[in-house]
């Protein structure tokens, strides 16, 4: 049997403090994309943040992974659970690949390794996810996925300089278990 964890092109795994130089990375490629505006950070300040992520025990249902490439073992993305709440039965969840390795299908395998733990495995009911309106690789992709609009929340974020559309899209786990396989 294989891992869980690992499909034909990626591996979920844990965050390793090596793994501060393509985090940084990562940051820099949203910020490029015009999705996070943040100031800058210091390598060393990776290098913190990473070496708790690799000691840090999830919250909950709540933590992030890195996202591996099987084929090189690079790092080339991350996935996580971002907000949960198991007695609803929801979680919120977000994926970013880096601008090199995007259009490869990582995002896609990524996302549903991720889904089928939290809906198989974790019993979860519903998966919520927020997308800038302008990101339409990401719209794209969670409509690939299977997720349904379910909302447009107007001018809701404030990135580069001007107001942006927040689009609501959700997945209901009838919904992934007839599209996706719920089994390794």
């Amino acid at each position: 049997m294989t891992s869980f964890w690992v499909g034909k092109r990626v591996r979920l795994r844990g965050i390793e403090p090596d793994d501060a130089v393509a985090f940084q990375r990562f940051a820099e490629d949203e910020e490029r994309l015009g999705d996070l505006l943040n100031p800058p950070r210091s390598a060393e300040s990776y290098r913190v943040w990473a070496a708790k992520q690799a000691s840090a025990r999830p919250d909950g249902d709540r933590f992030q992974l890195a996202v591996e490439a099987v084929d090189t073992g690079d790092i080339v993305g991350a996935v996580g659970s971002h907000h949960a709440d198991p007695r609803a039965g929801w979680f919120e969840y977000g994926v970013t690949i880096g601008a090199e390795h995007r259009r490869k299908g990582y995002a896609a395998e990524a996302a549903v390794l991720l889904l089928r733990f939290m809906f198989a495995e974790q019993r979860y009911h519903k998966c919520q996810v927020r997308i800038f309106a302008h990101n339409e690789a990401s719209l794209a992709l969670h409509r690939r996925l299977g997720f349904v609009e379910e909302g447009r929340l107007r001018e809701l974020a404030f990135l580069a300089g001007r107001h942006r559309d927040v689009v609501m899209m959700g997945m209901l786990t009838d919904e992934f278990a007839q599209l996706h396989s719920t089994t390794t």
